[in-house]
């Protein structure tokens, strides 16, 4: 589990991309990689990935086949900056929301401008996704946790910080930039459970 609040923006170093998959390296010079074992959880534009390798300044990871067909790491390119976030543990506090790292599918910004001091954001959702969206509800957008100002139809708007701009790689999203989805897990849950 994870919280959304980044903890670093790192880079793609290696991608070396095989039949069904890919591995993937990571460097991140803000990253404190001295509590990080093989085989722990670190997110990566929302995706939870498992640490098969871990060096001062980098780590890398499998990523499958279904990872690759349902976020943007298909995409993604030697140099690309990427959100960072360690997993949660049970005495830390959480600041965004809770963020299984499994990322729901790929959205699009179909519009970005200033309003006053912050940048607004709308992205067009994906239809199956659209139902578990609310305004005022918790998204989480390439790994950072974010709120819903408003949702008409399969779009939805959002309000971004200038720190927040500064610090994640939302700031170089631009018209057409695909980015990957998670949706808030307790309505995801609360479908499941209304199913039954």
């Amino acid at each position: 589990m994870f919280t959304g609040i980044i903890q670093a923006l790192g880079n793609i170093k290696t991608k070396v991309v095989y039949d069904k998959g890919a591995v993937f390296s990571f460097h991140a010079t803000d990253f404190d990689f001295s509590s990080v074992a093989i085989g722990d959880s670190i997110a990566v534009n929302g995706v939870c990935l498992t640490a098969i390798e871990i060096g001062e300044d980098f780590f890398k990871a499998d990523v499958s086949q279904e990872t690759l067909d349902c976020s943007i790491f298909a995409q993604l390119e030697q140099g690309d900056a990427v959100n960072l976030e360690k997993s949660l543990r049970l005495n830390q506090g959480i600041d965004g929301h809770l963020v299984s790292g499994h990322v729901d599918g790929i959205a699009e910004v179909s519009d970005r401008f200033s309003e006053g001091e912050s940048t607004r954001f709308k992205i067009n959702a994906p239809d199956n996704l659209v139902k578990y969206i609310a305004r005022k509800g918790s998204v989480c957008i390439n790994g950072v946790s974010l709120t819903v100002n408003s949702i008409v139809n399969n779009t939805f708007d959002l309000n971004i910080v200038p720190h927040t701009l500064a610090v994640t790689n939302l700031g170089d999203l631009q018209l057409g930039s695909k980015v990957n989805l998670e949706v808030d897990i307790i309505a995801r849950h609360l479908e499941q459970l209304l199913k039954r």
